[in-house]
């Protein structure tokens, strides 16, 4: 966005799940550039950039305690980033009943348990604007990630769903599908692995978290008010014709 759109609206209130690294992290730095006030969420790590919660978003209750917090704090918020994610890869004959539990929980019902705390003050509003990072995975699948995958194709799904039910209400929901990105948790894999996936990548090479945070920056400004369950890659084209 230009500065002079940064200029001409109010600061809104911002919230990030998994906010604390990666992609999460650098949309949160995306939303402070843009002039936002942020809230990040995370279950395990903290920041001191930004005013941080600990949550859970498997948990309605911890969800609902964390926004409130956010609320008095900061005020409601009027955008909110859904990226909180985990992976337990297993083969699928291999997978444990508490691996696929866990991941469920926390990357879709999370997103749902969110989703749901979020919409009824954005109602009352009459403007929201949600974003799910999803994930290549979701249409491409991926060997030993049948968990993973399915909630990230479970997201595209859920803000559909929302995108129906609230566009009349100036609300918006919008997935983003990262694909290979270069975060602390890609980098542990090694350099011989980030090459062979840098490979199959058309533009030949791994994303930065920064690319991503531009394309969940845009979903969620005033400028993208006519684009509702959308799915925008960020991929380098890796899954261009999925």
């Amino acid at each position: 966005m230009s500065s002079t759109h940064r200029e001409s609206r109010e600061p809104r209130v911002v919230v990030v799940t998994g906010g604390t690294r990666g992609i999460g992290l650098a949309t949160a730095r995306a939303f402070v550039a843009d002039g936002d006030r942020v809230a990040v969420v995370s279950r395990s790590t903290t920041t001191d950039e930004f005013p941080c919660f600990v949550c859970d978003v498997a948990d309605p209750d911890a969800v609902d305690e964390a926004f409130g917090k956010v609320e008095a704090e900061l005020g409601r918020p009027r955008v909110v980033v859904s990226n909180a994610g985990i992976t337990r890869d297993a083969l699928l004959a291999r997978m444990k009943d508490e691996d696929w539990r866990a991941v469920v929980d926390t990357n879709l019902t999370g997103a749902f348990n969110v989703a749901r705390r979020a919409i009824a003050p954005m109602m009352k509003a009459r403007f929201g604007r949600l974003v799910f990072v999803s994930s290549v995975a979701a249409y491409m699948g991926g060997p030993g990630q049948a968990n993973y995958a399915a909630t990230k194709a479970g997201l595209i799904g859920l803000a559909r769903s929302i995108a129906r039910e609230y566009a009349g209400r100036g609300i918006t929901a919008n997935v983003v599908t990262p694909g290979p990105i270069a975060t602390d948790m890609t980098g542990a894999m090694g350099d011989d692995w980030s090459e062979k996936v840098a490979a199959a990548v058309p533009v030949r090479r791994m994303g930065e978290p920064a690319e991503v945070a531009v394309a969940v920056r845009f979903l969620a400004s005033d400028a993208a008010g006519f684009i509702t369950g959308a799915v925008l890659p960020v991929d380098g084209g890796l899954a261009m014709g999925y």
